[in-house]
C-alpha cells in the first residue's frame, strides 16, 4: 500500500475521504475498458448456454469467467485447463470417497472434516492461485449436495453437472480471448512498473528543467500512489517465469512502489534547487527511462551508481533517499538473468503444484487446523438446525480464511459489503422492483450483464476494493442463476446473505478470539522469524549432498520469499486494527516498511550468491576461496541474527568494534583471494557480488541501530 495510504487512519471515518479513495480505485486506466468487456461477454455467452441446454450450476460457470487468467492466449488456456482439471479431480475425489462412507453416518461426518482440513491445507500449500479456487468451490459445492437424501445416482450426475459447467465455462472464455487481439505476455505485469517509472520520470524531469511540476502528473502520480504496486505483484506470482526472475521482478516492484511513494511527497514541497540538485534530478530521470526501456524489452537493467556532491537541506532526504532506491532496484537483478533463460538446477520450469515448503513449514498445519475448526462448527450449526440453505457459511469461511485479525476483518469485510451489495440491494431489490417486468431471457440478460460489468469494473480495482467485486457478482449469481427461471423466492436471498454472516461469524470468533494474533504482532514476528531465515539461508549449504542441499536450499527460499509477500501483507492489516496500541503499530509499520526492500534486495542477491556455496556448473570456486566465502557469509549471518535481536528487543545494540572489524577483514581476504586464483571476468563478478551483499547488510543493521528501542 502507497505511502498516501498511511494516512488513512486519521480521514478513514470521513465521508470526503472515502469519495476520494473510491474515486482512485474506480478512475479508468489503459485497457480497463476492454478487459471488462472480455469479461461480460464471455460470462453472458456462458449464461445463455446453460440456460438454454438446462446445465445445472450456471453460477459457477459465471464466475469462472470472471477470475480466468487474460494474461496471453497462453496463460488462458493454462488458467482454464487448471481450473477444468482440478474440478475434475475434486469431483473424481467426492465420488470415490463418498463410495466408503456414504453409509456411515460417523465416518461421513469425519470424512467432512478431514475434506474441510485439506481444503484449508490447499488454500496454503497450493501454488496456482485458480487451483486453490477450484478445489474450494468444489468442496464447497460437493459437501452440502451430498448431504441431501437423494439416491446416490442423483448426486453423482449433479456433481458430473458441475464439472460439465466448469468445462463450458473455459471453452467459451478461451474462445473470447482469442477473439480479440492479444498484448505480449507478461505486459499485465511490466506495463504497470513501466507506467510508473515514465511517471516519476516526468516529475523528476520538471524540477531538472527548473520548472513546476504538471498538475496532470501530479494528479497521475497520486493515484498510482494510493493503487499501490500489490495488484501486478499478486499477477507476478502467479505467472509462469522462472523463479529467479519472478524474485528479482518482485522485489524492483516494491521498490517501485516506494518510489512514487517519496516522488508524491515532492509536489507539495516549494523547493529551491541548486544547480546539483537539478542535474541530479536530470540523472534520475535518465536512469529510470533507461531501466523503463530494459523492462520494456525484457532486458535486464544495468547497474547504476550515483555521484553526491553538495545538498541541499530541503530536498537532500528525499532525493537521496530515491537515489537509493533506484540503486537497490538494479542491484536486485544481480546474478539474475533474463525471462526466457533456464531456471536455476532444481528449479521447476513451471509453476509446483504445491509450494516448496509445503511440509516443512509449521504454519500450513495451524492455518488447515484454525481454517478447519471454523467450517466445521457452521457445518454442526446448519446441519443442527436442519437450514442447508445457510451452507454458504462454509463456502465463506473456505474463502475469507486469513491468518491475523486486521487481514481478516479487511477481507471478511469486502465480503460482507458484497453480500449485502449483491444478495440484499440488487438481488432482491431485482426480484421486487425489476424481475417481475421481464419477460425473456434477453430481458434478464441485459440487467445481467449490467450486474456484471459493475462487478467486473470493481475487481480490476487494487486488491483493496476488488474482492468486493468478486463477492458483489457471486451473491447475485447464487440467488438468480440456482434455477432455470426467473427466481421469484426472497427466501433464497435471505438464507445465502445469513450463511455469509454466521461464516463471518466463525472466522471472527476462531482467527481473532479464540486463536488469534494482531496483524501488527504477527507481521514483527514475522519479519524477525524472515531476518532468522535469512542468515541460516546465508549459511547454506550444510551438506555436502548436493540433490539434499539444493531441495533444503529451495524449500528455504520458498519459505523467504513468502514470508516478504506476508510482511507486506500484514503492514495493510494494521491499518484496519484499532486500539490503545494502534499509534505504537503503525509507527512500526512504517519502520517496517522502510526496512523490507532492503531485506528483499539481500534476500535476491544471496540467491545468487547460493549459486557459489552450491558450486554449479559455471560457478565452481577453489576451495580455499571457497573457505573465505564462507568465513565472511558466517560473519553476514552472525550480523542479521544481531539485527533480529535488536528488533525483538533481546538486544539493544548491534555488535561493533572488533566484529565489524572481522567481517570487513573476512570480506578483503576473500575479495583478494578471489582476485589472485579466479580468471578476470569471474573474479569481478564474485567481488562485485559480495559488496554489494555487504553493502546492504551494514545499511539494514545501520538503520535498525539508530531507531530507539
Amino acid at each position: 500500500m502507497a505511502a498516501i495510504a498511511q494516512r488513512l487512519p486519521a480521514s478513514n471515518g470521513t465521508f470526503s475521504w472515502l469519495c476520494e479513495w473510491l474515486r482512485d480505485e474506480l478512475t479508468p486506466y489503459p485497457g480497463r475498458a476492454l478487459l471488462v468487456a472480455r469479461m461480460v461477454i464471455a460470462a453472458a455467452l456462458i449464461v445463455i448456454v446453460c440456460m438454454t441446454f438446462r446445465i445445472q450450476y450456471a453460477w459457477q460457470g459465471a464466475i469462472y469467467a470472471l477470475l480466468v487468467s487474460r494474461e496471453s492466449p497462453r496463460a488462458t488456456l493454462r488458467s482454464g485447463a487448471t481450473i477444468f482439471l482440478v474440478t475434475g479431480i475434486g469431483a473424481a475425489y467426492l465420488i470415490a470417497s463418498m463410495m466408503l462412507v456414504i453409509n456411515i453416518p460417523p465416518l461421513h461426518f469425519l470424512w467432512v472434516i478431514a475434506t474441510l482440513f485439506l481444503a484449508f491445507y490447499g488454500i496454503g500449500t497450493l501454488t496456482n492461485y485458480l487451483a486453490a479456487v477450484a478445489f474450494v468451490n468444489t468442496i464447497s459445492i460437493g459437501i452440502p449436495l451430498w448431504d441431501r437424501h437423494v439416491s446416490a445416482e442423483t448426486n453423482v450426475e449433479d456433481t458430473l453437472w458441475l464439472c460439465l459447467a466448469t468445462l463450458i465455462a473455459v471453452v467459451i472464455t478461451g474462445a473470447v480471448e482469442f477473439a480479440f487481439v492479444r498484448q505480449r505476455p507478461g505486459d499485465d505485469i511490466l506495463l504497470p512498473m513501466t507506467e510508473r517509472l515514465e511517471t516519476v520520470a516526468v516529475l523528476l524531469s520538471c524540477y531538472a528543467d527548473g520548472r513546476a511540476p504538471d498538475p496532470a502528473t501530479e494528479k497521475k502520480l497520486l493515484r498510482l500512489a494510493m493503487v499501490g504496486t500489490s495488484m501486478f505483484r499478486r499477477g507476478l506470482k502467479r505467472s509462469n517465469v522462472a523463479p529467479e526472475y519472478s524474485a528479482a521482478a518482485a522485489g524492483v516492484a516494491v521498490l517501485i512502489g516506494r518510489l512514487v511513494d517519496v516522488a508524491a511527497t515532492l509536489p507539495p514541497l516549494s523547493l529551491e534547487l541548486s544547480d546539483d540538485n537539478r542535474r541530479r534530478f536530470r540523472d534520475l530521470a535518465s536512469t529510470l527511462t533507461s531501466i523503463r526501456i530494459a523492462l520494456t524489452n525484457r532486458t535486464i537493467p544495468a547497474p547504476v551508481q550515483f555521484s553526491t556532491t553538495t545538498e541541499s537541506a530541503a530536498v537532500a532526504p528525499l532525493l537521496g533517499e530515491m537515489e537509493r532506491t533506484v540503486t537497490l532496484m538494479t542491484d536486485v537483478f544481480a546474478g539474475s538473468r533474463s525471462a526466457h533463460e533456464l531456471p536455476l538446477p532444481g528449479d521447476p520450469e513451471r509453476p509446483m503444484l504445491l509450494s516448496l515448503d509445503a511440509f516443512v513449514n509449521p504454519e500450513h498445519v495451524r492455518f488447515a487446523l484454525k481454517g478447519c475448526l471454523a467450517a466445521s462448527t457452521c457445518y454442526v450449526i446448519y446441519n443442527a438446525l436442519a437450514w442447508p440453505g445457510i451452507s454458504t457459511a462454509v463456502t465463506t469461511c473456505l474463502l475469507t480464511a486469513l491468518s491475523t485479525t486486521g487481514a481478516s476483518r479487511q477481507k471478511q469485510g469486502l465480503r460482507l459489503a458484497g453480500a449485502l451489495a449483491g444478495g440484499f440491494v440488487i438481488g432482491m431489490g431485482s426480484q421486487i422492483f425489476i424481475l417481475p417486468y421481464v419477460d425473456s431471457i434477453a430481458g434478464f440478460l441485459v440487467f445481467f450483464g449490467l450486474v456484471t460489468a459493475v462487478s467486473s469494473w470493481i475487481m480490476t480495482s487494487s486488491p483493496r476494493l476488488s474482492y468486493f467485486g468478486v463477492q458483489l457478482a457471486l451473491a447475485f449469481y447464487l440467488i438468480h442463476l440456482q434455477e432455470f427461471t426467473i427466481q421469484t423466492s426472497l427466501t433464497i436471498a435471505r438464507d445465502r446473505v445469513v450463511g455469509i454472516l454466521l461464516g463471518l461469524f466463525m472466522m471472527w470468533l476462531v482467527f481473532d478470539q479464540l486463536w488469534g494474533a494482531r496483524a501488527a504482532v504477527e507481521m514483527k514476528r514475522t519479519f524477525i522469524s524472515n531476518l532468522r531465515l535469512m542468515a541460516q539461508f546465508a549459511r547454506e549449504p550444510t551438506t555436502r549432498d548436493l540433490k539434499t542441499a539444493i531441495a533444503r536450499s529451495l524449500a528455504l527460499r520458498e519459505t523467504i520469499n513468502d514470508n516478504l509477500d506476508k510482511t507486506r501483507a500484514l503492514a495493510d492489516g494494521v491499518l484496519f486494527e484499532f486500539g490503545p496500541s494502534r499509534q505504537r503499530d503503525l509507527e512500526l509499520r512504517t519502520k517496517i516498511r522502510q526496512w523490507q526492500p532492503q531485506l528483499r534486495t539481500l534476500f535476491i542477491l544471496r540467491t545468487a550468491s547460493l549459486k557459489y556455496r552450491l558450486q554449479l556448473p559455471g560457478f565452481e570456486l577453489p576451495e580455499t576461496v571457497r573457505h573465505q566465502q564462507e568465513a565472511y557469509d558466517e560473519h553476514s549471518a552472525r550480523m542479521l541474527e544481531q539485527i533480529a535481536d535488536r528488533i525483538e528487543g533481546q538486544e539493544l545494540a548491534i555488535a561493533g568494534g572488533a566484529d565489524q572489524e572481522r567481517q570487513k577483514r573476512s570480506l578483503y581476504d576473500v575479495e583478494a583471494r578471489a582476485a589472485r586464483e579466479l580468471p578476470d571476468a569471474q573474479a569481478q563478478s564474485f567481488v562485485t557480488l559480495l559488496g554489494k551483499i555487504d553493502a546492504v547488510t551494514n545499511s539494514l543493521a545501520a538503520e535498525v541501530a539508530t531507531e530507539p528501542e
